[in-house]
């Protein structure tokens, strides 16, 4: 079982004079840092403060080694009249604050949150290719010594006392990536000559997660009923989940915005949902209501309690507008559990692993694929501007024979001949 991390401060007599260092353990082994002496401004309560911060940035996995602080010789005279990456970071973020979605801010805020105890106060021109490497090598080790603390049953955790998960491959990458930013910037302002952490070499070999897709008619159909059946229940304060994922399977909206959509964003005389708020510019767009869609919302307005212009289609129970947790924990992940469980029983396949609400986007795209809609319409309605996403889709989709294409279409038409009778008895 892994040892939790603790330490001691110590008070030594060196020439000098009276100093006080560390001993303490961080990812399973231990460690010795010297603070400084007394004509220097410690004193033991210094220490045992400097401790405590220390102990704080071990268990959330962010402590570095001093052999990793280390300097090439000869670069203090340097230092002085360049900026550090802590000071050039800071205040590169502080500058582009209101230039990026609040989404972006914060991704690069968490990531920083990695960087920062690393490389803060190195120069930017002391930043080479080996440190970034090491850098990397440091993030894999990190993200060991999580994985190992989990396994023993004590997880490290962060302040809020929440247990911190081992970092993936691509969780790294992320933070690479935004190193490679803040020093594209660097290299623009001529404060180094070339980014060291650009290229794939500085990334680790990541797999891309297969796809997860509902395609056919009886799972879309059973993840509706489910949500209908949740929507009746008494115990369940929600009774939208239904026009919900009905709307994330037939539309294909990114969770954040379908949570500010508006009913002044939904044309249902037009059949058109207006999507006006997205963290990209090709994602601000038009979506065309598939009939099925079509009669959900209409239902669903006649039935909510406020449906002014400005009024959420899809609020939380206090009225207020939900978010991208609440959205996948509480109205998502009930349904799918209820939609397994009705699947087993029917002797059906199960739900693919890993539904999600942006999962089901690459439903839609099979949906509009299997309808006859072209890829340049796809990508269109679901905000993309890289062809290979639309293409992936559309080659797994021809996949599927010409009978249970026609099926989904007839599913999603409204056609009441294709569907399942319970499914027909949800709509009714």
């Amino acid at each position: 079982m892994a040892r939790r991390p603790e330490g001691q401060v110590l008070e030594r007599h060196w020439k000098s004079g009276r100093g006080y260092a560390l001993r303490f353990r961080a990812y399973g082994e231990r460690q010795y840092l010297t603070l400084g002496l007394e004509i220097d401004g410690w004193d033991r309560r210094r220490a045992e403060e400097e401790l405590a911060n220390v102990m704080a940035d071990v268990r959330r996995g962010i402590w570095t080694p001093p052999a990793r602080r280390a300097r090439r010789a000869g670069a203090a005279e340097a230092a002085d009249a360049m900026p550090t990456f802590d000071s050039f970071a800071r205040s590169l973020m502080a500058a582009r604050k209101g230039e990026m979605s609040e989404a972006n801010y914060a991704y690069k805020e968490n990531a920083l949150a990695h960087i920062l105890p690393y490389f803060g106060d190195w120069p930017l021109r002391e930043i080479d290719i080996q440190a970034v490497d090491a850098f990397r090598g440091h993030m894999v080790e990190v993200s060991e010594a999580r994985r190992r603390a989990r396994e023993s049953g004590e997880p490290m955790r962060n302040d809020w006392g929440q247990a911190l998960r081992p970092l993936s491959p691509a969780t790294i990458n992320k933070t690479i990536d935004t190193l490679q930013w803040v020093l594209s910037v660097a290299v623009e302002y001529r404060y180094i000559a070339e980014n060291p952490a650009a290229g794939r070499r500085r990334r680790l070999r990541a797999t891309r997660p297969a796809p997860v897709h509902l395609d056919s008619v009886e799972q879309i159909a059973t993840l509706l009923e489910a949500a209908g059946q949740l929507d009746r229940d008494k115990y369940w304060l929600t009774n939208d989940r239904r026009p919900i994922i009905a709307t994330l399977l037939l539309a294909g909206p990114r969770a954040g915005e379908l949570c500010n959509l508006r009913w002044r964003d939904v044309d249902l005389a037009n059949g058109r949902i207006r999507i006006g708020r997205s963290k990209t510019q090709a994602g601000l767009r038009e979506i065309v209501l598939l009939p099925l869609l079509r009669d959900e919302l209409s239902a669903h307005k006649a039935r909510a309690y406020r449906h002014g212009p400005d009024d959420p289609v899809f609020p939380t129970g206090t009225g207020g507008h939900r978010d991208k947790d609440n959205l996948r924990n509480r109205i998502l992940a009930s349904a799918v559990k209820r939609a397994d469980k009705l699947l087993e029983e029917r002797g059906q396949t199960p739900l693919p692993h890993g539904v999600t609400p942006h999962k089901l986007r690459h439903t839609f795209a099979s949906i509009l694929i299997a309808t006859g809609e072209d890829p340049a319409s796809v990508m269109a309605q679901l905000g993309h501007t890289d062809p290979k996403f639309t293409l992936r889709v559309y080659t797994h989709i021809m996949r599927r024979g010409s009978a249970e294409r026609a099926q989904l279409k007839a599913l999603v038409n409204g056609d009441p001949v294709e569907l399942t009778e319970l499914a027909v008895s949800e709509r009714q």
